[in-house]
């Protein structure tokens, strides 16, 4: 390993614009010591003509092609291949802040119980305009379920540790804690948003490729939480791109995320009970809450009598008035189930 190096590792597959300013948000970090690996998971567009054509001159990216994989792969090849202290992950379609980088460095390097920092996000369009200042707390329903104070233990102040960033960023605070307990209930983190020792990535191993195509950062980001104490700082280093069609978090994704939320908890919470410290009720309102949503979704996409099974888990664990409601639909013909639930949306639309 090369000290204080950051490998940061962008998969991609047909984004050659995309990834191309990718690639320059990190050319353009004020902190500079970093590799880049260009993971390119088989795209049949001119991605390695632009890439060698912007970037060819500089060492530092490497371009690495694979059979089509999906993002997974894609970035288990990236951790393969990196050789820097600290590891960092970002998708093809988002941007860092160019402070990023220095800031999260800089956290890692004077706190060492810290294996893991993560930031909040903005949310933005194809055109850059900015939708969402804050976004994890629109995107991850757990971020709302904690204050930073439920989370972490320590905390200080940014300016007190580096210099980086614009003023919102000097002013705000580093808040150090073991939040896995609280990571069982549902993700707090988003990928392109970390920084992670390669040290204690190498102890939790790469992302699980039996969950992909989608969901697979919640498993990698759980266990990273439950071999270390983790930092966050609450401003937004990153440009997540919503909206697209090709993303990993569209609607055609929903059935694979949900169930994959459930096929990572149901083995913690059985073998970590221990290490999990919510009380008994919360426990069982999350796997509630899995089974529900795995359960509706199995139900959109017609695969009523699992959906039922799934529907009638989460009742068994904790009632809800929604999940009920779903479960009686399932069983009405379709007309009369499709006309209720369109009575159902009005009622919950009025004023």
């Amino acid at each position: 390993m090369t000290s204080g190096l950051v490998s940061v590792i962008i998969p991609t597959y047909n984004r050659a614009q995309l990834v191309c300013r990718a690639i320059n948000s990190v050319r353009s970090q004020t902190y500079q010591n970093w590799e880049i690996l260009v993971v390119d998971d088989g795209s049949r567009d001119d991605t390695p003509v632009a890439i060698a054509r912007q970037f060819g001159s500089d060492p530092r990216v490497r371009y690495v092609y694979q059979v089509n994989g999906g993002v997974c792969s894609a970035r288990n090849n990236g951790l393969a291949r990196a050789s820097g202290d600290f590891v960092a992950f970002l998708d093809s379609d988002d941007l860092w802040e160019p402070w990023k980088l220095e800031l999260q460095v800089a956290c890692l390097k004077r706190f060492p119980d810290a294996g893991m920092i993560w930031t909040n996000m903005m949310a933005v369009d194809g055109q850059g305009t900015v939708l969402h200042a804050h976004y994890l707390e629109t995107m991850y329903r757990s971020r709302n379920m904690y204050t930073d104070d439920q989370l972490f233990d320590v905390f200080h102040p940014v300016k007190s540790i580096t210099a980086a960033g614009p003023p919102s960023v000097q002013q705000a605070r580093l808040g150090i804690g073991n939040i896995f307990s609280q990571m069982v209930t549902g993700s707090l983190v988003h990928t392109s948003t970390v920084l992670l020792r390669r040290s204690l990535q190498q102890k939790i191993g790469g992302f699980n490729p039996e969950l992909a195509p989608a969901g697979e950062d919640f498993d990698f980001h759980l266990r990273t939480c439950r071999e270390s104490r983790v930092a966050f700082v609450d401003v937004s280093s990153v440009r997540y791109q919503i909206g697209e069609g090709d993303q990993l978090t569209s609607s055609k994704y929903s059935l694979i995320i949900a169930q994959n939320f459930l096929r990572t908890i149901l083995p913690v919470i059985e073998r970590d009970r221990a290490l999990i410290h919510l009380p008994q009720r919360t426990i069982e309102q999350t796997l509630s809450y899995a089974h529900g949503w795995y359960g509706r979704q199995l139900v959109r996409s017609g695969q009523l009598d699992t959906g039922r099974q799934h529907l009638q888990a989460a009742l068994k664990h904790a009632w809800s008035n929604e999940t009920a409601m779903i479960w009686v639909l399932s069983l009405l013909p379709e007309r009369t189930a499709n006309q209720l639930r369109s009575l159902f949306g009005r009622a919950k639309t009025a004023p």
